[in-house]
């Protein structure tokens, strides 16, 4: 009896270990499904909107609100407000390097920048990668746009838990329109329409 308890428990000690080297794989691809390399030193499974498809309903709608002061740094480690934007409409993308969806639209933005940057400002802003590897990431899909980190006073500020999230904001510093996850034509005709 003694033996086929030891062989149970290491069958479910074998099995539990199986799920969790499931679970890590399968959220490790999830995070790469592009193909882009993983950044070393930079993979966190605790952080919220990792690995998960956007939702507009997890985060709340900021429209009509102001943008939040403190917390963003550029590339040197220079502290930087959003004031410095007022004058022209800005788009901001919250993203960051592990979040499957800001992969897919990354591109799109670089894009859209080239094609519309006379008539708006973008906005790339960081909460979870270092200056380096948000800079590396960003440039590998075209990124030219500021890019800014955030040490979670403005995500915070805003409530933001599921990433990617774009802000359309008015030249005098007041949030138009939120959505999660947008494409190309998406952008454009928000922009469009907004501005």
């Amino acid at each position: 009896m003694a033996t086929r308890t030891r062989h149970l428990a290491v069958a479910l000690t074998a099995g539990v270990l199986a799920a969790a080297v499931s679970l890590f794989g399968g959220v490790w691809l999830a995070g790469a499904r592009d193909g882009t390399p993983p950044i070393d030193g930079e993979f966190v499974l605790d952080q919220p909107g990792i690995f998960e498809e956007p939702s507009d309903e997890v985060n709340p709608d900021t429209t009509g609100s102001e943008l939040p002061v403190g917390g963003l740094t550029d590339l040197d480690g220079r502290s930087v407000e959003f004031d410095r934007y007022r004058g022209r409409p800005l788009v901001i993308n919250f993203w960051f390097s592990r979040c499957a969806p800001c992969r897919r639209e990354l591109r799109d933005f670089a894009t859209v920048d080239a094609d519309l940057g006379d008539r708006v400002q973008f906005v790339g802003v960081d909460p979870f990668d270092t200056a380096d590897a948000m800079q590396r990431f960003a440039h590998e899909r075209g990124v030219e746009y500021d890019l800014l980190l955030d040490d979670g006073t403005v995500s915070d500020g805003l409530g933001i838990v599921a990433y990617p999230v774009t802000l359309f904001v008015s030249a005098d510093g007041r949030v138009l329109r939120q959505t999660g996850e947008i494409d190309g034509d998406g952008l454009r005709s928000a922009i469009e329409e907004l501005f």
